[in-house]
């Protein structure tokens, strides 16, 4: 997954097109690696799936 598809897919959780969106095991460093970069990153939460894949939804309030 290129880094215009993954921001593509957290604009979308963003805007809410999306609730949530599923990350898997394979994909995960390269999906972390553009999140952490983003000015909004404290806004997205990943959850950890029994397996290693990740589901990431989009909180109004950041997290601390």
């Amino acid at each position: 997954m290129d880094e215009q598809t993954i921001n593509e897919r957290l604009d979308q959780l963003k805007s809410g097109e999306l609730n949530e969106y599923h990350v898997a095991k394979e994909q995960f460093l390269s999906f972390r690696t553009v999140i952490v970069n983003r000015d909004d990153f404290k806004h997205f939460r990943g959850i950890a799936q029994q397996g290693g894949s990740i589901i990431y939804r989009y909180l109004q309030e950041p997290r601390s």
